[in-house]
């Protein structure tokens, strides 16, 4: 059996350099095995919106559906803060492009 060596380019957080980013300040990929992809606004529609908009760009991008475990719903009704929270718990290898690497290598899943 050969051994592969897939080369991921990651920035300081472990994610694919050509990972497309949320587009609105509010919203982040933050750090956890599973990592959440937050969406944050005052109105659910637009939070929920945006996240659909990353993940069809996120998902044309790694060329593959990308892995979401779970979408997270939750709220913060501190001063300031954006009211609605709109997590989807993706597969930190698939934000790492980790599908795309193996398949520029070469290198058959399996």
């Amino acid at each position: 059996m050969s051994e592969e060596t897939v080369h991921l380019s990651l920035d300081d957080a472990g994610l694919a350099v050509d990972l497309p980013r949320p587009s609105h300040t509010r919203d982040e990929v933050q750090q956890v095995p599973y990592r959440p992809v937050q969406f944050r606004d005052d109105d659910l529609p637009t939070a929920l919106e945006r996240s659909a908009a990353w993940l069809r760009e996120a998902q044309t991008w790694l060329g593959e559906p990308l892995d979401v475990i779970a979408v997270h719903l939750d709220y913060d009704d501190s001063d300031g803060a954006p009211y609605y929270e709109v997590k989807l718990l993706c597969n930190e290898e698939d934000l790492a492009g980790a599908p795309l690497a193996v398949r520029g290598a070469g290198v058959s899943a399996g």
